[in-house]
């Protein structure tokens, strides 16, 4: 055994030992009181074999015979029998009688409770310290034999014994019948007991000594009287305890404890009395009952009881009066009385002339430096009727971490995820009793029902959770005449508001539809049915009783869920729920405005509101009409704000009860249909949304035409989605058409339109004329607009992505960090907008060469993406491209190519696999496998993707023309000169065709096919070229970009190999040893930015 571990051990056996000595000598010191019950004389002589083992055990650990897993093992069982021993000792201290007292007094002071009967408190300690001492002989600490039988005997005997007995010495004594309801006493060393003591005479009695029965009574000791036992699973609401210690321990205090039914304010009482009995021994401690009159007045009768008031038996005897006059009295000692639901301010502030108490319950409560008043109660007005306002305490939900270790502990043995417990604990706002409600019906139901089960069931509908949370569940610690159920309890307190304010439950009904936090006052006034001149005064009642609370902005409320879930149910058991859920609906749509940008500030505010709602179908058809315009205008919202779940939903919603109720053909039902697709774009569900604007522009047309502004939007919407699907020449043709149109009837939707079909333009590399129309709407837009507005912003990010394209990287980078700087503070971090304009300036920094900025930005916009659009978006997927590219700039190739086989994965399911952007995954595939030297795979997937862009965009597309420069680059890796050039020739011509001489991407067939003649010695034709490059690269990247030098590092070789007719450029293979060359080659590949370039990091 170590030595801390034996020290331990032999800490708590000698603690043990020093305690049954003591018990030992106490029951000596009192054998010549006569009155010592024959039983008890019996245990005393028993008790030294306990004292016998201990010591055998210390022997053991002296002499080192204990294993130290065994002295490991023995130590929580030796603490136990620690406690049980000095719970034992002070149960005997209490019962023998003080020095000092006379003979008369000098009498065993034990009663029936105590020692006699299997539930009496010495019976159960022996037990436990007979049970104890017969597991440390399991642990091998000693051998018991029969030392514990005869014991063991007297323990069953005194579990036997009545507790009559016949005393034959002089005098009276003093024997426990019980009498008075149950009391619990505290554990430990501090144990207590009170009864109901009653006195008997020695020897017979007759009828004729009734007169004679009552002698004068001892003066009890102090003790408590708390109707609960204590809760071993008590959690602090923070530092609430401390508070109310502080509090209470000031003089004469009075403090009160308020807060919603079930907020944990009695069990916050109940723990305070036990430490407080813990701690301060000379302390009386009674609890009083004061839901009513009745309840009060009874528990008034039991503290007389309890302290022994003198005239408390006269029937006449005011009480009130008894008890009054006993807490006054210092002589008494220290006393702390609680006043336990004083909810009703009648029951403890009564009218003239009502029953019950004749005046002010304070008038009873005196204030006197000896005392202290703890009340708990549901409202303030109640409260103050005893209290200052200054001394109430509101008592809050409890904080997270609170409510998960109340309700870890309540659910005892079984085991969930912490993240399903912490989650339960959120959603039933952390308030303690639905919390011990849930944990509950958890272990009721165990194991056929979990955590996660209750979850499931409770998300399930509001009827669900009524039936979950109205369940009742045995609560120790609760009064047995309140309710278990947190929506019983409440709905309690909604019921006496209705009787006394009704205007008051009115506001309260239709506060409880909105979301929980935000509810603005205007949307109370606004077409309610609630009278303004009262409208103080129903929040003054609310926020009395803790529903309601008043936020930092004073004209802005807000309510715990559960409290607004409690209730609607009330409501509904009321057959008051339709009424009000379409007060909510009608308030709340005449507030919603139209998600345009002017409007954002409002609709952010009203926007949670509008979610609520969605779970709020109406029941009339004109209500479902105005719920149907409330949720287009929060979809359209969410569309202009990026949330294309929410807008989807909402817009979903909105459609389906407009065909109900308005029909197919009603221009509102297809409103809501075109913004479902708009919806569906965003959320990346393209041939879902293409369909759905088809429909929309089929049913426009045949209603209002083909040049009508309805129509117009629907064709606008419609080219969108074809561009977002690859489909490029039928979105320019429809955007022609449409902005053709627009511009001839001056619709306000123009510069939308002028502004998509750029966007066409540059998807296909019409920079030119894309650049012109891009500067058009964006000065336009200035004008109109103002510079921050999202249009005029998402036309400035698009003027820069084309002169990206352009390769005039200065300006598209200026560009793209003033829109994203303003994205961000007007669109917000997340906003899909911002996130596509990071990921531009991202790409200009790459296309300089600025690869590790560049990486940094992709990694957030991948990131951002992923958690606001989900894994599989497509601008998800372009981010991961992207990235990819950006690490395979810097010879991460093995990053690189597993991220472009997921995207390239992706692509293919959610795009198709003849999708621009598919192919494009392939491309770069392709690349990061060439830098590989994986070349037979590469040239595999190079002629594939080749193929399937010739066949969906053209031989002459400027993707098309990529993979054959790809192509290029790979025969020459394989040495296979001729046949690169051949397509080299090829790429291009039609690179000079489409894009024009100066263009990077012709620049980069130029500068390949100089490596390739150079090569082949072909020095005439391939110092040209370089030269043609070289003077390119000067006038598009600058003298200073790598890929310039490297050019010109190039054109230096082949000049000095011209000369020296020597080949200073080796034939390029996998395994080259042309240290020299590689070092030029590395310079070359990190200075190509596009991605023509990028694959000419080898290019013999």
């Amino acid at each position: 055994m170590s030595g801390a571990e034996a020290i331990t051990a032999i800490q708590l056996i000698d603690a043990c030992i020093g305690i049954a000595t003591t018990i030992i000598e106490i029951g000596r010191a009192v054998h010549d009181a006569q009155g010592l019950p024959p039983k008890l004389r019996d245990l005393l002589e028993k008790l030294p074999a306990i004292q016998e083992l201990l010591e055998s055990a210390q022997e053991s650990c002296d002499e080192g015979r204990i294993t130290e897993d065994a002295s490991k093992n023995a130590q929580p069982i030796l603490k136990q029998c620690k406690e049980a021993l000095a719970e034992l000792r002070d149960i005997f201290r209490k019962a023998c009688p003080k020095d000092g007292e006379n003979r008369t007094k000098r009498v065993w002071r034990g009663t029936k409770t105590v020692f006699f009967g299997r539930d009496s408190q010495a019976q159960r300690l022996l037990v436990t310290i007979q049970d104890n001492l017969r597991l440390l002989e399991q642990k091998e600490i000693y051998v018991i034999g029969d030392k514990l039988d005869a014991l063991e005997q007297v323990t069953e005997a005194l579990a036997n014994e009545d507790g009559k007995y016949t005393h034959t010495g002089a005098g009276n004594i003093i024997a426990n019948e019980g009498g008075s309801p149950t009391n619990y006493v505290v554990g430990g060393s501090n144990n207590r007991q009170v009864n109901n003591p009653r006195v008997y005479n020695e020897g017979p009695s007759t009828a004729d000594d009734s007169a004679t029965l009552e002698r004068p009574e001892t003066t009890p000791e102090p003790s408590i009287s708390v109707p609960f036992p204590r809760d071993p699973d008590f959690v602090d609401h923070g530092t609430l305890l401390d508070q109310i210690s502080k509090r209470c321990a000031a003089p004469a205090s009075r403090v009160a404890l308020v807060g919603l039914g079930g907020v944990g304010k009695s069990q916050l009482a109940i723990e305070h009395c036990y430490r407080t009995a813990e701690q301060s021994l000379d302390t009386w401690v009674f609890w009083a009952h004061a839901s009513n009159t009745a309840r009060l007045e009874q528990s008034f009768r039991e503290i007389a009881d309890q302290v022994r008031a003198r005239g408390r038996k006269d029937p006449q005897a005011d009480v009130f009066k008894l008890v009054y006059d006993w807490l006054r009295d210092a002589k008494n000692g220290r006393w702390l009385l609680v006043l336990d639901n004083a909810d009703d301010a009648a029951t403890v502030s009564p009218t003239e002339g009502s029953s019950g108490l004749q005046q002010h319950l304070s008038r009873y409560l005196p204030f006197s430096r000896h005392g202290t008043v703890l009340v708990t109660s549901r409202t303030k007005h109640a409260a103050k009727q005893i209290v200052e306002d200054s001394d109430i305490i509101l008592i809050e939900p409890m904080h997270d971490a609170a409510a998960y270790a109340l309700l870890r502990k309540k659910l005892r043995d079984i085991d969930d995820k912490d993240e399903n417990i912490a989650t339960l604990a959120m959603i039933l706002d952390r308030m303690p009793l639905a919390l011990v409600q849930a944990a509950a019906y958890i272990r009721e139901r165990a194991p056929r029902c979990s955590v996660r089960q209750y979850l499931e069931e409770y998300r399930q509908s509001d009827r669900r959770k009524t039936s979950l949370l109205n369940r009742e569940a045995d609560h120790l610690r609760r009064d047995k005449a309140a309710s278990n159920s947190v929506l019983v309890t409440w709905q309690i307190s909604f019921e006496h508001i209705r009787s006394t304010r009704q205007s008051a439950a009115g506001l309260l009904s239709l506060m409880s539809f909105f979301d929980r936090q935000g509810i603005q006052e205007a949307l109370l006034h606004e077409q309610s049915s609630i009278a303004d001149d009262g409208f103080e005064e129903d929040v003054l009642v609310l926020r009395d009783y803790s529903l309601i609370a008043v936020t930092r902005d004073a004209d802005t409320f807000e309510m715990h869920s559960l409290v607004q879930l409690a209730t609607r149910t009330w409501l509904e058991n009321e057959g008051q729920l339709a009424k009000w859920r379409e007060q909510f609906i009608s308030n709340l749509c005449a507030a919603l405005p139209t998600g345009e940008h002017e409007n954002w500030e409002k609709c952010q505010a009203l926007f949670p509101h509008a979610r609520a709602a969605l779970a709020q179908r109406p029941e009339s058809k004109e209500s479902r009409k105005e719920w149907a315009l409330l949720l287009y205008r929060a979809a359209w919202y969410a569309w202009r704000r990026g949330r294309a779940g929410e807008a989807e939903e909402m817009a979903m919603m909105s459609m389906e009860v407009r065909s109900e109720e308005l029909g197919e053909e009603d221009v509102r039902m297809l409103e809501s249909m075109g913004m479902v697709g708009l919806a569906r774009v965003i959320g990346g569900k393209y041939k879902e949304a293409e369909a759905m604007h088809r429909q929309t522009l089929a049913r426009m047309e045949k209603m209002f035409g083909y040049g009508h502004r309805h129509t117009l939007s629907s064709m606008n919407n419609l080219a969108i989605v074809q561009a977002r699907q690859g489909k490029y020449k039928e979105a320019e043709e429809m955007h022609r058409q449409t902005l053709a149109l627009m511009e001839k009837v001056e619709h306000p939707d123009t510069l939308l339109s002028m502004s998509n079909l750029a966007h066409v333009l540059d998807s296909q590399d019409k920079y030119e004329e894309a650049e012109v129309l891009y500067r058009q709407t964006l000065a336009r837009r200035e004008e109109v607009l103002g510079h921050k507005h999202p249009d005029t912003l998402l036309s400035m990010h698009n003027l820069a992505h084309v002169l990206d394209n352009l390769g005039r990287y200065k300006e598209a980078e200026t560009i793209d960090q003033q829109t994203l700087a303003l994205m961000e503070k007007v669109l917000g971090y997340e906003h899909p907008d911002t996130l596509m304009s990071m990921h531009n300036l991202a790409h200009v920094l790459g296309s300089q060469g600025k690869y590790e900025e560049a990486e940094v930005l992709y990694r957030q916009a991948l990131a951002r993406r992923e958690k606001v659009l989900g894994h599989e978006h497509p601008d998800t997927l372009t981010s991961m491209h992207t990235l990819a590219h950006v690490l395979d700039r810097q010879g991460k190739y093995e990053e690189a190519e597993t991220i472009n086989r997921k995207t390239l994965v992706w692509r293919e399911r959610v795009l198709g696999h003849e999708h621009p952007y598919t192919l494009m995954s392939m491309g770069n595939l392709v690349g990061v496998l060439d830098r590989q030297g994986k070349y037979e795979e590469a040239e595999v997937m190079n002629r594939q993707t080749l193929a399937q862009r010739e066949k969906v965009l053209g031989h002459e597309h400027p993707d098309t023309l990529t993979s054959m420069q790809s192509l290029v680059l790979l025969l020459a890796r394989q040495s296979r000169y001729a046949e690169a050039e051949a397509i080299n020739r090829q790429t291009l011509a039609r690179r000079e065709k489409v894009l024009g001489h100066e263009h990077l991407s012709t620049l980069t067939s130029v500068y390949c096919l100089a490596n390739l003649l150079t090569h082949q010695r072909c020095y005439n034709e391939a110092l040209a070229l370089y030269k043609r490059a070289c003077t390119g690269y000067e006038a598009t990247l600058g003298k200073a970009h790598s890929t310039t030098h490297a050019c010109h590092q190039h054109y230096a070789d082949a000049l000095a190999s011209h000369k020296q007719h020597q080949l200073a450029i080796p034939p390029i293979t996998p395994d080259s040893s042309a240290r020299a060359y590689a070092g030029k080659q590395s310079k070359l590949v990190r200075g190509l930015a596009k991605i023509g370039i990028r694959s000419s990091k080898s290019v013999g």
